[in-house]
């Protein structure tokens, strides 16, 4: 089979790769989120009277389903799809949906990768895989592990709101999924290779917006290949850093939207 082939036929999401070029275009800001990233400290704020937080242990792991290979569209007929939108209805996305979505953007696509770790759908720089994903339900918010592929309760309570942006049907606040990307600068010391830029403050900006971005590009391209909307937006950084009890050396950077189409 040659590569032309190959790209008609095989789905989308099998072979995500996307890349950072335009993803910036795509991000709508959200009111007041032109605030720089506040620092966490190990004793976060006590959440603010409009949160509905409350502590993780009312929430049990959500162990996803295997994700498919075989289901979507192929990776041309994709992009030619891709794009935001951020009209999005507030319909759940079944169990298999979410499995899928979070495999396509950052999950586990061979056990044998680059130094000696595993290998993921998205590219970081030495394999680093510095960013971490929280994804916001209604019913509170999770980290995605991809190894093993399931939801790690955080915080109970619907924090979808601080999610950001606001869309022609409520925006993040009202659809189902909002994913949230943390940088974690310590995972850049346990890279495989450390090369100097791994340790250089400016050098490690760049490593993770780039690694976000390319994240963000798989989510669109499966959206694209699912017939689901998907938008791309900043969030309110301060509140969720203190919402999730981040440590000082993560940041908080973006968030992007999924769900059906209104």
């Amino acid at each position: 089979m040659n590569r032309r082939t190959l790209l008609k036929t095989v789905p989308a999401f099998t072979l995500l790769a996307a890349t950072a070029s335009n993803f910036a275009q795509d991000a709508a800001p959200a009111p007041g989120s032109g605030q720089k990233p506040a620092a966490a400290t190990s004793a976060a704020p006590a959440p603010s009277a409009a949160s509905s937080a409350q502590p993780a242990p009312a929430l049990a792991p959500i162990t996803l389903p295997k994700p498919e290979k075989d289901s979507g569209k192929s990776v041309l007929a994709a992009l030619w799809e891709r794009k935001t939108n951020r009209n999005i209805r507030d319909e759940k996305l079944p169990p298999q949906t979410l499995s899928n979505l979070l495999w396509a953007a950052f999950g586990v696509n061979r056990e044998s990768g680059p130094f000696n770790q595993i290998g993921r759908t998205a590219a970081s720089a030495s394999n680093s895989q510095e960013i971490d994903l929280y994804v916001a339900l209604p019913e509170g918010t999770y980290l995605y592990e991809a190894v093993p592929h399931r939801l790690t309760p955080v915080v109970a309570g619907d924090l979808r709101a601080l999610a950001g942006g606001r869309g022609r049907r409520g925006g993040a606040g009202g659809a189902p999924v909002n994913i949230i990307f943390v940088a974690d600068i310590a995972k850049f010391a346990k890279a495989g290779f450390q090369e100097p830029g791994l340790k250089d403050t400016e050098i490690q900006k760049s490593y993770y917006n780039i690694a976000a971005g390319l994240i963000a590009g798989n989510v669109y391209l499966f959206a694209a290949s699912q017939g689901l909307a998907a938008w791309f937006h900043n969030c309110n950084k301060p509140a969720l850093t203190a919402e999730l009890k981040l440590r000082p050396d993560q940041r908080v950077l973006y968030a992007q939207t999924v769900g059906y189409p209104a």
